[in-house]
Protein backbone atom coordinates (compact mmCIF):
# COMPACT_ATOMS: atom_id res chain seq x y z
CA UNK A 1 0.00 0.00 0.00
CA UNK A 2 1.02 3.69 -0.96
CA UNK A 3 0.28 6.01 1.57
CA UNK A 4 0.32 10.28 1.32
CA UNK A 5 1.59 12.27 4.47
CA UNK A 6 -0.55 15.00 5.63
CA UNK A 7 -0.21 18.20 6.67
CA UNK A 8 0.69 16.67 10.34
CA UNK A 9 2.57 14.12 9.90
CA UNK A 10 0.03 11.43 9.79
CA UNK A 11 0.56 8.44 7.06
CA UNK A 12 -2.97 8.17 4.89
CA UNK A 13 -3.31 4.96 2.43
CA UNK A 14 -3.69 6.05 -1.30
CA UNK A 15 -6.43 3.76 -1.62
CA UNK A 16 -9.48 3.45 -0.12
CA UNK A 17 -13.16 1.49 -0.12
CA UNK A 18 -16.11 3.78 0.35
CA UNK A 19 -19.14 2.06 1.15
CA UNK A 20 -22.03 4.92 0.22
CA UNK A 21 -23.87 3.20 -2.35
CA UNK A 22 -23.18 -0.24 -0.19
CA UNK A 23 -26.56 -1.94 0.35
CA UNK A 24 -26.98 -2.58 3.90
CA UNK A 25 -27.42 -6.49 3.95
CA UNK A 26 -23.78 -6.18 2.29
CA UNK A 27 -21.89 -3.55 4.13
CA UNK A 28 -20.42 -5.77 6.67
CA UNK A 29 -19.12 -8.79 4.36
CA UNK A 30 -18.16 -5.83 1.92
CA UNK A 31 -16.07 -4.12 4.29
CA UNK A 32 -15.02 -7.59 5.38
CA UNK A 33 -13.69 -8.62 2.39
CA UNK A 34 -12.32 -4.88 1.31
CA UNK A 35 -9.58 -5.64 4.33
CA UNK A 36 -9.19 -9.09 3.73
CA UNK A 37 -7.52 -8.33 -0.09
CA UNK A 38 -5.24 -5.56 1.16
CA UNK A 39 -7.40 -2.08 2.05
CA UNK A 40 -6.79 -0.24 4.90
CA UNK A 41 -8.24 2.88 4.33
CA UNK A 42 -12.38 2.67 5.17
CA UNK A 43 -14.41 5.59 4.71
CA UNK A 44 -18.19 6.17 5.78
CA UNK A 45 -20.26 8.79 6.98
CA UNK A 46 -22.97 9.31 9.36
CA UNK A 47 -25.31 10.50 6.40
CA UNK A 48 -24.42 6.85 5.09
CA UNK A 49 -26.35 5.15 8.09
CA UNK A 50 -23.76 2.30 7.70
CA UNK A 51 -21.38 3.49 10.53
CA UNK A 52 -22.61 0.16 12.95
CA UNK A 53 -21.58 -2.27 9.94
CA UNK A 54 -19.00 -0.87 9.26
CA UNK A 55 -17.75 -0.66 13.01
CA UNK A 56 -18.96 -4.81 13.22
CA UNK A 57 -16.78 -5.34 10.20
CA UNK A 58 -13.77 -3.99 11.83
CA UNK A 59 -13.97 -5.60 15.14
CA UNK A 60 -14.62 -9.33 13.63
CA UNK A 61 -11.84 -8.91 11.14
CA UNK A 62 -8.09 -10.11 11.27
CA UNK A 63 -6.68 -6.59 10.76
CA UNK A 64 -5.73 -4.67 13.70
CA UNK A 65 -7.38 -1.42 14.64
CA UNK A 66 -3.92 0.31 13.99
CA UNK A 67 -3.74 -0.71 10.81
CA UNK A 68 -7.05 0.53 9.56
CA UNK A 69 -7.17 4.27 8.56
CA UNK A 70 -10.90 4.91 9.40
CA UNK A 71 -12.52 7.91 8.11
CA UNK A 72 -16.34 9.20 9.12
CA UNK A 73 -17.78 12.55 7.96
CA UNK A 74 -19.89 14.95 10.25
CA UNK A 75 -23.59 15.85 8.28
CA UNK A 76 -25.15 19.20 8.11
CA UNK A 77 -27.87 18.69 10.61
CA UNK A 78 -25.02 17.98 13.07
CA UNK A 79 -23.66 20.95 12.95
CA UNK A 80 -22.94 23.66 15.47
CA UNK A 81 -20.23 22.86 18.17
CA UNK A 82 -22.09 20.84 20.84
CA UNK A 83 -24.13 19.13 17.89
CA UNK A 84 -21.28 18.37 15.95
CA UNK A 85 -18.84 16.94 19.21
CA UNK A 86 -22.08 14.80 20.06
CA UNK A 87 -22.56 13.22 16.53
CA UNK A 88 -18.27 12.87 16.33
CA UNK A 89 -18.56 10.79 19.93
CA UNK A 90 -21.76 8.94 18.81
CA UNK A 91 -19.96 8.10 15.63
CA UNK A 92 -17.05 6.23 17.91
CA UNK A 93 -19.68 4.33 19.46
CA UNK A 94 -21.19 2.93 16.75
CA UNK A 95 -17.98 2.08 15.15
CA UNK A 96 -16.65 0.45 17.97
CA UNK A 97 -13.15 2.39 18.56
CA UNK A 98 -12.00 4.92 20.79
CA UNK A 99 -10.26 7.26 17.80
CA UNK A 100 -10.93 7.98 14.65
CA UNK A 101 -7.93 8.51 12.17
CA UNK A 102 -10.12 10.93 10.04
CA UNK A 103 -13.14 13.01 10.36
CA UNK A 104 -14.76 15.65 7.61
CA UNK A 105 -17.32 17.97 7.75
CA UNK A 106 -19.13 16.72 4.40
CA UNK A 107 -20.71 20.20 3.34
CA UNK A 108 -20.14 23.47 3.62
CA UNK A 109 -23.33 24.33 4.84
CA UNK A 110 -24.90 25.78 8.00
CA UNK A 111 -22.66 26.55 11.07
CA UNK A 112 -20.01 24.57 9.49
CA UNK A 113 -17.26 27.05 11.99
CA UNK A 114 -18.53 25.79 15.05
CA UNK A 115 -18.42 22.18 13.92
CA UNK A 116 -14.91 22.50 12.64
CA UNK A 117 -14.32 23.89 16.26
CA UNK A 118 -15.90 21.00 17.88
CA UNK A 119 -12.76 18.93 15.60
CA UNK A 120 -10.28 20.91 16.41
CA UNK A 121 -10.71 20.25 20.12
CA UNK A 122 -11.41 16.51 19.44
CA UNK A 123 -8.48 16.26 17.48
CA UNK A 124 -6.23 18.27 20.46
CA UNK A 125 -7.62 15.77 23.00
CA UNK A 126 -6.78 13.17 20.72
CA UNK A 127 -9.37 11.45 20.02
CA UNK A 128 -9.45 12.28 16.06
CA UNK A 129 -5.77 11.65 14.48
CA UNK A 130 -6.50 13.84 11.61
CA UNK A 131 -9.36 16.82 10.52
CA UNK A 132 -10.45 18.42 7.59
CA UNK A 133 -13.72 19.11 5.21
CA UNK A 134 -15.44 17.69 2.14
CA UNK A 135 -17.36 19.08 -1.17
CA UNK A 136 -15.59 22.46 0.35
CA UNK A 137 -14.65 24.91 -2.68
CA UNK A 138 -11.61 26.92 -3.09
CA UNK A 139 -13.13 30.40 -1.92
CA UNK A 140 -14.52 28.08 1.58
CA UNK A 141 -11.37 26.33 1.51
CA UNK A 142 -9.23 29.46 2.29
CA UNK A 143 -11.64 30.87 4.16
CA UNK A 144 -11.97 27.88 6.53
CA UNK A 145 -7.77 27.46 6.20
CA UNK A 146 -6.85 31.72 7.02
CA UNK A 147 -9.04 31.81 10.23
CA UNK A 148 -9.10 28.34 12.05
CA UNK A 149 -6.96 27.19 14.77
CA UNK A 150 -5.85 23.97 12.85
CA UNK A 151 -5.29 23.47 9.35
CA UNK A 152 -7.72 21.01 7.00
CA UNK A 153 -5.45 17.71 6.35
CA UNK A 154 -7.54 17.37 3.52
CA UNK A 155 -10.62 18.06 1.12
CA UNK A 156 -12.72 15.36 -0.13
CA UNK A 157 -13.96 16.18 -3.26
CA UNK A 158 -15.39 14.29 -6.73
CA UNK A 159 -12.23 13.56 -8.69
CA UNK A 160 -11.68 11.69 -11.92
CA UNK A 161 -10.53 11.96 -15.20
CA UNK A 162 -13.80 13.82 -16.52
CA UNK A 163 -13.63 16.44 -13.36
CA UNK A 164 -10.16 16.85 -12.66
CA UNK A 165 -10.52 20.09 -10.00
CA UNK A 166 -7.51 21.20 -11.44
CA UNK A 167 -8.06 25.11 -9.65
CA UNK A 168 -9.28 23.74 -6.38
CA UNK A 169 -6.21 21.95 -6.18
CA UNK A 170 -3.73 24.54 -6.44
CA UNK A 171 -5.04 26.31 -3.52
CA UNK A 172 -5.39 22.99 -1.56
CA UNK A 173 -1.72 23.08 -2.45
CA UNK A 174 -1.19 26.10 -1.36
CA UNK A 175 -2.40 25.72 1.93
CA UNK A 176 -1.15 22.47 2.53
CA UNK A 177 -4.57 20.63 2.36
CA UNK A 178 -4.37 16.81 0.79
CA UNK A 179 -6.75 15.86 -1.94
CA UNK A 180 -8.92 12.94 -1.51
CA UNK A 181 -11.08 11.86 -4.54
CA UNK A 182 -14.23 10.79 -4.20
CA UNK A 183 -15.69 9.04 -7.38
CA UNK A 184 -11.93 8.55 -8.50
CA UNK A 185 -13.96 6.53 -11.26
CA UNK A 186 -16.55 8.77 -11.58
CA UNK A 187 -19.54 5.91 -10.90
CA UNK A 188 -19.05 4.83 -14.30
CA UNK A 189 -20.91 7.83 -15.97
CA UNK A 190 -20.19 9.63 -18.47
CA UNK A 191 -18.86 7.00 -20.97
CA UNK A 192 -15.55 6.93 -18.52
CA UNK A 193 -14.55 3.00 -19.18
CA UNK A 194 -15.28 3.87 -23.37
CA UNK A 195 -13.69 6.87 -23.53
CA UNK A 196 -11.30 6.59 -26.80
CA UNK A 197 -8.61 8.13 -25.04
CA UNK A 198 -8.57 6.28 -21.88
CA UNK A 199 -8.88 3.08 -23.03
CA UNK A 200 -5.61 4.08 -25.31
CA UNK A 201 -3.67 4.99 -21.91
CA UNK A 202 -5.10 1.36 -20.13
CA UNK A 203 -3.81 -0.68 -22.88
CA UNK A 204 -0.66 0.99 -23.22
CA UNK A 205 -0.13 0.83 -19.55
Amino acid sequence: MEYVTLNNGVKMPQLGYGVYQVTREERERCVLDALAVGYRSIDTAQSYFNEEQVGSAIRKSDVPREEIFLTTKVWIEHYGYENARRSVLESMEKLQTDYLNLVLLHQPFGDYYGAYRALEDLYREGKLRAIGISNFYPDRLVDLSSFCRVRPMVNQVEVHPLNQQAEAKQWMDKYGVQMEAWAPFGEGRGGLFENPILTAVGKKY
